[in-house]
């Protein structure tokens, strides 16, 4: 940021020497309009519905409900998002040329105590006047959120913090699972894993049931709550959504786990193995513990 004080540099000289132009000194970004907001706002609903629609599906979609748009314009909208259809490519964010892929790790893994497998993923959240973008990690077992956080832009830095957070809290993990995307392919997310001693897992291209549980999770969340309330700010968004996640994790049992809240069983197992091995999904009366057999149950 160039100061505008008196160092004896012209501002035409001192933005030469930055490699600026001095118009962009002057520029003040602008949000989206009510209009766009509007179309975010059904984009958001209607992705959650159809995830595998690109922009041009989803423009025939939104016209359908009577928004006045094209592709181009959905496209558009759909990048300020994150929103990128599932197939053929990955989602929610693209991968940075040169970051590393790492593999899948949970084919055929029976996941069956906590801390055994983790994962993370980022979805948009809507506001009465924006947007924000929400990460969270969710321990994949017992559904357990272990730490989430909101932030304006789709830097890594928040969910770099958010992963930091669940270490500190919960020890590590066997495996943290995420998809492609730039927050999860780049230099912090995979130092902070490998430092803590997690092995890195992800998602292959465009394969979103690889991570079907945080998928779940969202959409959980927009209809029990953001879809519920139009968030006037930040401030009231991290108000809520902090209710909303421990009422998530104390109160809200699940079916998959035995009627019983991911607190519960989260913690129940995690004492429990202190003395020996436990079969945490047995106990709780559960479904078959590898995604691929609950996918074909239909109970995910």
């Amino acid at each position: 940021m160039i100061e505008k004080d008196d160092t004896g540099l012209s501002l035409r000289r001192r933005c030469a020497l930055l490699g600026v132009s001095r118009s962009g000194l002057y520029h003040r970004p602008r949000g989206p309009s009510a209009e766009d907001l509007e179309v975010m706002r059904a984009l958001d609903e209607q992705y959650l519905r159809t995830p595998f629609y690109g922009a041009r599906r989803m423009a025939i979609a939104l016209r359908e409900q009577g928004f006045r748009v094209g592709r181009e314009r959905v496209g558009c909208l759909m990048a300020v998002m994150g929103l990128v259809a599932l197939a053929p490519g990955p989602k929610t964010s693209r991968r940075r040329a040169g970051n590393p892929v790492y593999p899948y790790l949970l084919k055929g893994l029976d996941i069956a105590r906590p801390n055994q497998v983790w994962a993370s993923d980022i979805t948009y959240i809507r506001m009465d006047r924006g947007f924000l973008y929400l990460v969270a990690l969710l321990d994949w077992a017992t559904r357990h959120v272990l730490s989430w956080r909101l932030s304006a832009t789709l830097d890594a830095e928040f969910c770099v913090d958010a992963l930091e957070a669940a270490l500190a809290m919960y020890g590590t993990p066997e495996i943290i699972n995420t998809d492609q995307g730039a927050q999860f392919t780049g230099r912090d997310w995979i130092a902070t894993v490998e430092t803590a001693g997690a092995r890195v897992s992800m998602d292959g291209k465009g394969a979103y049931r690889d991570n079907i549980f945080v998928e779940r999770l969202w959409r959980t969340v927009k209809y029990e709550e953001v879809y519920l309330h139009d968030y006037a700010d930040g401030v009231e968004a991290k108000r809520r959504l902090k209710a909303y996640f421990d009422f998530y994790n104390h109160h809200r049992p699940h079916q998959s786990l035995g009627y019983k809240t991911p607190a519960e069983v989260y913690f129940e197992a995690a004492q429990t193995a202190e003395t020996g091995p436990v079969d945490m999904m047995d106990k709780a009366r559960a479904l078959p513990t590898s995604p691929q057999a609950q996918q074909q149950q239909g109970m995910i």
